[in-house]
């Protein structure tokens, strides 16, 4: 059974949530730990003779040490790029936080050291019309690692998000910030200082602007910047 699983959220989509993802698991190989990932329902797939693929869950695929089908670390496939509840509803496709949380359970029976669940969005985007993702770790009672991009707004948003979390009974176990564009925000050490303060949760790193690397090739690179001992240690 792996013995660590944490649910990584955003403070909004497009904040770098699958490149953190996949550097920490870089990183923790590189401290010679096994490690499997999930992005259990993903959009903006795309066709390949081997079904609907998603690149983000591709990128987890690769970054991660142990062996799983594609099916089990993105059982939940979509293909219009939009919210997830409604990519799901165009496509005839019930999803709920019941079904996730069993495929979640069904990978988190194998041995690892870590597992990662990357999740969709934010903290309560919708997986329907009752539920947000947020119930899946909630159910699961998984601690919960944050993605910040550091742009204007993110010290809001970041503390909304921190917020939330800690009142659905969840631990934060971590941070780490994101330089989602190449133009660095203003007053940018002032912003991280005041969020290595205010969010009360050890900072796991800041992931720098890389200009021309592939996805594919950035996991490896940003593995550096992070620090996965404090997952590991709790």
């Amino acid at each position: 059974m792996a013995k660590k699983t944490y649910f990584i959220t955003g403070t909004n989509t497009g904040v770098g949530k699958t490149i953190a993802t996949a550097a920490l698991l870089e990183a923790a190989k590189e401290q010679g730990l096994t490690t499997l990932a999930m992005k259990p329902i993903a959009s903006g797939c795309h066709q390949t003779p081997d079904g609907l693929r998603n690149e983000d869950a591709l990128l987890l695929q690769n970054a991660m040490t142990e062996k799983l089908p594609y099916e089990s670390i993105n059982p939940i496939t979509l293909e219009p790029a939009i919210a997830p509840h409604v990519a799901a509803q165009q496509a005839g496709k019930q999803v709920s936080a019941q079904r996730i949380v069993g495929f979640c359970r069904g990978n988190q029976i194998r041995p690892a050291d870590l597992m990662l669940v990357e999740g969709a969005g934010g903290w309560r985007v919708p997986l329907n019309d009752r539920e947000t993702y947020a119930a899946v770790p909630r159910e699961m009672g998984m601690a919960v690692i944050l993605v910040v991009p550091l742009q204007l707004g993110c010290i809001n948003h970041a503390l909304l998000s921190v917020e939330a979390i800690r009142a659905d009974g969840l631990n934060v176990a971590g941070w780490i910030g994101n330089h989602p564009e190449a133009e660095p925000m203003e007053c940018e050490q002032e912003t991280l200082s005041y969020l290595s303060l205010h969010l009360k949760a050890p900072c796991l790193g800041v992931l720098p602007w890389i200009e021309g690397k592939p996805d594919k090739d950035l996991p490896k690179v940003l593995r550096k910047y992070l620090n996965v001992a404090p997952l590991i240690e709790n």
